[in-house]
């Protein structure tokens, strides 16, 4: 029903850059009457079609940042409503994401043509300021909070009723993230390469340990896997650290959390 006391979390597509069977990242959170679409690189739009997740009544859509493993299909997802369902959606959209989000859109626009832009049902465009906190309706709130990966990039946090998740989209190392986070039902965390492979811009296992450690969430859920980090004993590294739940998710992964 529409008065579920529940949040549910689906993670449609958990994988990266890297080409594998998991498609790039999209995550898929239903609250009340909100239905938020969070990324939405390629591959998730199909994945939504093969798991029976109800794409034609996502309410938003909000994007941590530009990169194309969470952006690209987009467009497939505006050309799905506009082409792809009879009657075409009529249902207003709101696309939220950092500053750029409506250059983003009017660079696909360029691309594809106008349906991006106008794509028969209203569309809203509200880009958030870092620490922004935006009500979507029925008591779902989204607050960004900027992250270190692109100089656009944010983490998000979902809440209605006291329940709290926390995504943090790609991210490097961030204490303050990590305290931001603190006490969250669900902590989303990236979870991209092994140590041996580390980068300046994405977490490790052993950093989403210090993470979960600092945030302290109730369950900390793994995503944005690429294939080296799989062949590490995943949960084991970051166990040395964070004694609570830790999943690592696969496309179709789903989870509710009780509001209170």
């Amino acid at each position: 029903s529409s008065r579920r006391q529940r949040v549910r979390l689906t993670t449609l597509g958990t994988g990266t850059a890297s080409p594998s069977r998991r498609v790039n990242s999209g995550q898929l959170v239903e609250a009340g009457t909100v239905t938020l679409l969070m990324d939405c690189g390629s591959g998730v739009v199909h994945r939504m079609a093969t798991l029976g997740a109800n794409w034609l009544g996502i309410t938003h859509v909000a994007l941590t940042h530009f990169h194309p493993d969470h952006t690209l299909d987009l467009t497939t997802l505006l050309f799905a409503w506009r082409y792809g369902s009879l009657p075409p959606r009529a249902a207003p959209l709101t696309i939220l994401g950092p500053a750029g989000t409506a250059a983003l859109l009017e660079q696909f626009a360029a691309i594809y043509g106008d349906t991006v832009r106008t794509p028969g049902f209203p569309v809203t465009v509200r880009e958030m300021a870092p620490g922004e906190r935006v009500e979507l309706g029925d008591g779902v709130s989204l607050e960004a909070r900027k992250v270190p990966h692109t100089a656009e990039s944010v983490a998000y946090c979902v809440e209605r009723r006291g329940a709290r998740l926390v995504y943090t989209g790609d991210t490097a190392v961030d204490t303050a993230l990590a305290e931001w986070a603190h006490g969250c039902d669900l902590l989303l965390a990236e979870c991209s390469l092994p140590e041996r492979l580390a980068v300046a811009t994405h977490l490790t296992p052993a950093q989403c340990g210090v993470l979960a450690e600092v945030a302290e969430p109730r369950r900390l859920v793994l995503t944005h896997f690429y294939p080296p980090v799989e062949e590490e004993d995943i949960r084991e590294i970051i166990s040395l650290r964070y004694s609570g739940e830790i999943v690592l998710a696969v496309d179709g992964w789903f989870t509710d959390i009780e509001e209170r």
